[in-house]
């Protein structure tokens, strides 16, 4: 069993210029962490105030946004072992995440 790990954030971090940077601005709204296998894992509804999210999974995932999502190994984006991404989302939407077991 592996691991989804999210973080959501109201607003992305600027820098001292005003520019954005890809990083969320601390606090985060909240921390959410989703079990997945090779039977999908789904995380609960985002915060309404939600826009920007890190995703890092500890096991090779493929991960699927969307309402009502269930990842499979054919129709999710395939992120590493360890690695850390970062996604805009439109907020409000009750937008979820979903993570399956990739190889």
């Amino acid at each position: 069993m592996s691991n989804l790990y999210i973080t959501e954030y109201a607003e992305q971090a600027t820098d001292q210029e005003g520019r954005h940077i890809l990083a969320g601005k601390e606090p985060a709204l909240t921390i959410q962490k989703v079990a997945f296998t090779s039977t999908a894992g789904t995380s609960a509804a985002f915060n309404a105030l939600t826009t920007f999210v890190r995703i890092h999974p500890d096991g090779i995932a493929g991960v699927l946004f969307g309402t009502a999502p269930t990842a499979t190994t054919s129709n999710s984006q395939r992120i590493g072992s360890g690695v850390t991404e970062f996604f805009g989302v439109q907020p409000g939407q009750s937008l979820k995440v979903s993570a399956v077991t990739q190889t």
